[in-house]
């Protein structure tokens, strides 16, 4: 699926949909411990940031496990090259992550598997492989909506659900792209299964520093269209709700 720039279902109108507001809340308190899968370097924050810094805050220990170093975002820049991106987008997500956790009583671990960016349809199994060691039956599996739209966010979501199966431990579902190409109500998304997480004031503050840790993407790297942001105002907007939601 393509995503066109500037198109899209614009925040206000999911603002205006009551159903959102009225799913049930995600309850924290049986999590000990969360491995956060996400496909590419920021991801985990505009998702599942302030459900991270939640879980910090609670004592729980969450691993980020980062399937690629986010290298492809800018395939036509001039600016940018594929290594010097892989190297800034690291950079981006260890100081995302200070951003979330520092200073919570809970444990953070960050691993990178390095993945192609753009390639884990083809490294699905080998992303299974690698997941399933890091979850136990009494842990949370974090990791992207496998309905999503995007090929690496869908492959993710694969396996994680795969990587789950084996081990017994609980997957949630984030989405992603999908505030983008759904509507409310739309009857692609199984909103059966959503949940919501009321995102304390402090759980919000660390996610909005998070955020702005990730200049490469939601900022142009330079003034061709080649170099715009991979994440503008309107989508970046999804992910300053008051609440994030998830697929239980």
């Amino acid at each position: 699926m393509t995503i066109e720039p500037g198109a899209g279902t614009p925040e206000a109108a999911w603002e205006a949909w009551t159903a959102l507001s009225a799913l049930p809340v995600l309850d924290l308190e049986p999590c000990r411990r969360a491995v956060v899968l996400a496909p590419h370097p920021d991801d985990e924050t505009l998702a599942v940031g302030g459900l991270i810094a939640a879980l910090l805050a609670h004592g729980t220990t969450v691993v980020l496990l980062a399937a690629t170093d986010g290298e492809a975002s800018h395939p036509g820049s001039r600016v940018s090259s594929p290594d010097q991106l892989r190297a800034v987008r690291a950079a981006e997500t260890s100081a995302a992550l200070a951003a979330l956790g520092a200073g919570l009583p809970g444990r953070l671990v960050e691993r990178r598997l390095q993945l192609p960016d753009g390639g884990l349809t083809a490294c699905e199994d080998e992303l299974t492989s690698a997941l399933a060691p890091l979850i136990g039956v009494d842990d949370w599996c974090i990791a992207p909506f496998d309905g999503d739209g995007h090929p690496d966010h869908d492959s993710a979501g694969r396996a994680a659900a795969a990587a789950c199966a084996a081990t017994g431990a609980r997957l949630l579902s984030y989405p992603l792209w999908l505030w983008h190409w759904a509507a409310p109500d739309d009857e692609r998304v199984p909103w059966e299964r959503a949940v919501r997480l009321p995102l304390a004031d402090e759980a919000r503050r660390r996610k909005r520093e998070a955020l702005a840790c990730y200049p490469s993407q939601t900022e142009p790297l330079g003034p061709a269209a080649e170099d715009a942001a991979v994440v503008p105002p309107s989508d970046l907007a999804y992910f300053l709700r008051t609440e994030e939601h998830l697929f239980a």
